[in-house]
């Protein structure tokens, strides 16, 4: 029988004693000016109220300079979501920089992603790469009020999303190197997430991936800037509205990151509704069927030629500009053709657009359009490649499409670029060089 080895408890206690003695104390909680700030229309909506379903008792009336938990200082407003605000926070026992997402009171998308990041974290230490390509959740906790309970999140902060990249670019498309690297840590991530932790993230789109912060001078020159040019705010009756501060604009960006998972599910094979901004749905999705972790995969190609095309591949729209499943599907046959009959068969829905033996009955045209119609940047061998590539993720039967772990040996991903390790300090060498070409930004990456 193994036996536990143990310290004598006098020994214990004078260990313990040492190293609270090299451990710096808490920092001060800092001081911010509540003068000198430019005062607001309090007729006219700002930030969250323009929310249609904004309700102020469900949105706890956070204000800058306060601390939560005894802990986290706000140092000024990063934003806001569709169910919750972000803050720029300083953890004073840890003297670094957080984010701190408040979500909505009783949030059920808060607390799924709540619920999501505590599954992640108990998974421990993994031996994955694409681990590190997932936005880490620090700490949570709920705040009490008259209103009701709020969820809280406190993350590592991150910098600009990877819509803000891309439309900072003058040709508002990503370069081809740059649409390979973000793929290949986007794929990593997923892999991680489908074979390590049963996540399906099920909203992948650029405002759900952000940038690293390597230049972390940004995050107090942010805290210094609200001390002495405080944010513009409006007043109303019991609390106040912040107006958002940008992070200073850097050259060195970090890994892309995956983020957001208030939409995220785990713990079965498969699951039933409507997710996934539309037009990034799954056929699956739109036939109202069962899904399963290959929504990501049909995602991740819908994304990949939306960050590298000057269109969305799809529009799914009628002739009011409003949202149609018929348009949807009529685009999806102008791409892959007909669906199988036997996944018509097994949609009820489906019979609203095809016939018994599988033919388009809709009343809405088939457009002419094709993936190598519509594909404008490359030609050759390298549009070839892409369409194939494409192709691998854009397919009808979800157990079709390939898996995040099998695209990322793809040519398209990995080109000649890649020689052996994806860590490889090609990548650094490679964007440093595009940022002169492209007017574009450097990532940082892993060594």
């Amino acid at each position: 029988m193994a036996s536990t080895f143990r310290l004598p408890s006098r020994l214990s206690r004078l260990l313990f004693s040492w190293r609270s003695s090299f451990q710096r104390p808490a920092s001060p909680v800092r001081e911010f000016s509540q003068l000198r700030f430019a005062l607001l229309d309090s007729t006219e909506k700002l930030e969250e109220e323009t929310l249609q379903w904004y309700s102020p008792e469900n949105f706890y009336p956070v204000k800058i300079g306060e601390t939560f938990q005894s802990r986290y200082q706000v140092a000024g407003k990063l934003g806001y979501g569709g169910y919750s605000t972000v803050w720029l926070c300083k953890d004073l026992q840890q003297h670094t920089y957080v984010t701190l997402k408040i979500f909505e009171r009783n949030s059920a998308e808060g607390q799924r992603e709540t619920e999501t990041h505590q599954h992640l974290n108990s998974l421990g230490t993994v031996d994955h790469a694409g681990a590190k390509l997932i936005r880490k959740a620090l700490d949570s906790f709920q705040i009490t009020s008259a209103e009701g309970k709020f969820g809280c999140l406190v993350h590592p902060p991150l910098g600009i999303s990877l819509y803000d990249f891309r439309t900072q670019l003058k040709a508002k498309v990503l370069p081809e190197k740059i649409v390979k690297l973000t793929l290949m840590h986007l794929l990593l991530a997923l892999d991680y997430l489908h074979t390590e932790g049963g996540v399906i993230h099920t909203d992948i789109q650029e405002k759900n991936i952000m940038m690293g912060i390597e230049d972390t001078s940004i995050l107090a020159d942010f805290e210094e800037e609200e001390k002495s040019n405080p944010s513009p705010r409006k007043i109303s009756v019991d609390r106040i509205i912040y107006a958002s501060r940008k992070l200073r604009k850097t050259k060195q960006h970090g890994l892309p990151i995956l983020c957001d998972f208030g939409q995220a599910r785990y713990g079965s094979n498969t699951y039933t509704g409507d997710i996934q901004p539309y037009i990034y749905r799954a056929p699956e999705v739109v036939l109202r069927m069962p899904w399963n972790e290959k929504v990501d995969i049909w995602n991740v190609g819908v994304l990949t030629w939306d960050l590298f095309q000057q269109r969305h591949l799809f529009y799914a729209r009628d002739s009011d500009k409003k949202s149609s499943d018929g348009h949807h599907i009529a685009e999806m046959i102008a791409f892959m053709g007909p669906p199988p009959k036997e996944m018509i068969q097994n949609s009820v829905y489906a019979t609203e657009f095809f016939d018994g033996d599988g033919n388009w009955k809709g009343t809405i045209d088939i457009p002419p359009i094709s993936l190598e119609k519509l594909e404008a940047n490359l030609e050759g061998e390298p549009q070839r490649l892409f369409i194939q590539f494409l192709r691998k993720m854009l397919k009808w039967k979800p157990e079709e499409r390939e898996s995040a772990r099998e695209l990322l040996d793809d040519p398209c991903v990995q080109g000649r670029y890649v020689e052996a390790s994806w860590m490889a300090a090609w990548e650094f060498q490679i964007l440093q060089n595009l940022a002169d070409q492209h007017g574009c930004y450097t990532f940082i990456t892993m060594r």
